[in-house]
């Protein structure tokens, strides 16, 4: 499991990217949880990371899913059409 930080804004994403990249590689699973819980101050810089992480997985091999993010960044996932490539747990 992966878990965000409480801040992901323009300030915070390179010194998180240089954390959350790592610690993806890290996971010896095929499908990894993205633990968004502790989220607490972010833009639309935190949607670029989840991107990221995204594509970081699909170069391994590896697929997301997301949990306990916040409903303001499900709600900019979806004014941004990017939605369906942040696939919650049920």
């Amino acid at each position: 499991m992966i878990l965000l930080p409480a801040e992901l804004v323009q300030t915070t994403v390179t010194q998180a990217l240089q954390e959350l990249v790592p610690a993806l590689g890290s996971v010896n699973e095929a499908q990894v949880t993205v633990d968004a819980s502790a989220l607490a101050r972010f833009d639309s810089t935190a949607l670029a990371v989840c991107l990221e992480l995204r594509r970081v997985a699909a170069r391994a091999g590896k697929s997301l899913v997301w949990k306990g993010g916040p409903q303001r960044l499900s709600d900019l996932a979806r004014l941004y059409g990017i939605a369906e490539l942040l696939p919650t747990q049920a």
